[in-house]
């Protein structure tokens, strides 16, 4: 009366509830590899032990069970199915009061924990899911131990509370594993090497610290009160017993931990380490100007190699870009959208998961706030370079800005990067200051130097009775010579003029009247440049 468990077949109770006689009537019949229905059955640590006897296999040594089924199973006391092999295996809804110990167990099968409730210590340490885990919504109020588990294909903990459990691994998995709206109540940290690790909409209550290997990471929307440490681990995790974890579901992947999507994150807790960023979306993230990025922070380049614009060549800067501006670049050159599974060149910008809807590909004024939040998280890192990019970035998307930005100020803008590259291509400002150089050379040698040194003349009249001389000096206007203007020796003096008037600022050089106009336009444009240049510089070099 009252038993939820489900009957035993031939019989009108369940294992718990059978008589003695009939309960070793039925364990006989069993043998290694039965399949096995006990839904809803209470389980005594005697009663699970005889179960398991009878489905012991002489060949293996252990346990080996077929299709097993314990879904709303009630084990009242310890559960241990340590070594034990399964098929595919369902606790649905199962509660364990006690231990529940899956020590080195085997998992052939799809193995599901959905809803469960673990009451005492959840050990799975050394065991190992050839297919999908399901531990959806599953509660963890102790220990949760998998030191050294593998998982070959997914592990699914979505929705699963993590009430005081310190440690999650270290384990493997060769596919996805998903935390998806998972709770984290106590502090904890992870050791997890995955391909793929899903945190979106996570709540961390507490400190936690995730250390990664493989790991591509959607954080999108997690929730964190307390700092979270999100770390790439260089070497292998230790696993069950000191043995170094294997990593065999994870053979020929590159080790390094790539961040995904931050949208919708409050960064302030937030710390990576050693991140690829690459591929992250940061637009709908908050307070990045807060967001801790230690170690090596890889970003995104543009597109290497020459291009055209037009029939005008085109090579892209070396910088850090964000992955929205790859996305809203590839719209704007309406590159088309790569096929599936197609690696995406280094030679064109990425398209972004929503190409090529311009509706949900965040444009340049969301994209220079992204900008302006980074560059003071560099800034307060005392990254000045990595600062400087961002600057770059911002001041980029503010010039592609036809909503946020008056039309006067991206003309200044325009013009700002044209000459020097936001005052961070010192090449460009040297090159253009070259270039107003010799122009001034060259309208000095043609019009500005005249064709011989202008002398002096004195004028004066002698009183026929005597008396003092007046005498008027005067100097010549220099005249332009009519032929051989561009000679060495002309270029020695338009040089020397040249340089005198950006660097000395005066020159001392007679010139004609159009020579002393170029050298006035010479001293006001070019003495700017160079400043933009060592701007440039000072800002590329400067800790």
């Amino acid at each position: 009366m009252g038993c939820r468990g489900i009957r035993v077949p031939g019989h009108t109770a369940c294992l718990a509830h059978l008589t003695a006689n009939d309960r070793t009537d039925y364990l006989a019949r069993l043998g290694p590899g039965a399949d096995i229905d006990h839904r809803g059955t209470p389980f005594s640590e005697d009663l699970l032990a005889q179960l398991l006897v009878a489905l012991h296999d002489p060949a293996a040594g252990r346990p080996r069970l077929g299709q097993a089924r314990f879904d709303g199973a009630i084990f009242t006391d310890a559960a241990w199915f340590e070594e034990a092999i399964f098929g595919s295996v369902s606790f649905r809804t199962a509660t364990f009061t006690g231990t529940a110990g899956f020590v080195r167990a085997t998992f052939t099968g799809e193995a599901e924990f959905d809803w469960v409730t673990f009451n005492s210590v959840a050990s799975f340490g050394g065991a190992n899911f050839t297919g999908d885990a399901w531990f959806r919504m599953a509660t963890f109020s102790s220990l949760v131990q998998f030191p050294g588990t593998i998982f070959a294909s997914n592990a699914v903990f979505s929705g699963a509370r993590f009430e005081s459990a310190p440690w999650l691994g270290p384990l493997a998995c060769g596919s996805e594993m998903r935390l998806d709206l998972a709770v984290f109540e106590a502090p904890i940290t992870m050791a997890i090497a995955t391909r793929q690790l899903s945190l979106r909409r996570t709540r961390w209550a507490s400190a936690a610290t995730l250390r990664l290997r493989y790991a591509q990471v959607d954080l999108a929307g997690a929730v964190m009160e307390y700092p979270v440490t999100v770390a790439a681990e260089p070497a292998q995790f230790t696993g069950l017993e000191a043995d170094m974890l294997s990593e065999e579901v994870l053979a020929g992947q590159d080790t390094g931990v790539k961040v995904a999507d931050l949208s919708g994150v409050d960064a302030a807790h937030l710390t990576l380490t050693d991140m690829d960023l690459s591929e992250c979306r940061f637009a709908g993230a908050v307070h990045l100007d807060q967001l801790h990025m230690g170690g090596r922070t890889a970003f995104a380049g543009p597109p290497i190699g020459w291009h055209r614009r037009g029939l005008l060549p085109l090579r892209w800067s070396r910088r850090r870009t964000v992955a929205e501006e790859h996305h809203w670049r590839a719209h704007k050159a309406r590159q088309p959208t790569p096929l599936t599974g197609q690696p995406p060149s280094l030679r064109t910008w990425r398209t972004g998961p929503h190409h090529p809807d311009s509706n949900l590909t965040p444009g340049p004024e969301a994209m220079a706030a992204l900008y302006r939040q980074l560059r003071k998280a560099f800034e307060d890192a005392k990254n000045e370079p990595g600062a400087a990019d961002f600057y770059y970035g911002e001041m980029e998307m503010r010039r592609h800005d036809r909503v946020g930005t008056a039309p006067g100020e991206r003309k200044l803008l325009w013009g700002y990067w044209l000459l020097s590259g936001y005052g961070l291509r010192a090449s460009r400002a040297l090159g253009w200051l070259a270039a107003a150089m010799l122009v001034t050379i060259v309208l000095l040698m043609g019009f500005g130097l005249p064709k011989d040194p202008p002398k002096l003349e004195a004028i004066g009249t002698m009183p026929r009775e005597g008396g003092k001389i007046s005498l008027e000096i005067d100097k010549a206007d220099p005249q332009n010579p009519t032929e051989k203007r561009f000679t060495r020796e002309r270029f020695e003096k338009a040089l020397n003029v040249t340089l005198n008037s950006v660097l000395f600022r005066s020159s001392g050089q007679d010139l004609t009247t159009a020579g002393t106009y170029i050298e006035m336009a010479s001293r006001v444009s070019e003495p700017i440049l160079l400043g933009l240049a060592l701007l440039a510089i000072r800002n590329r070099v400067k800790r």
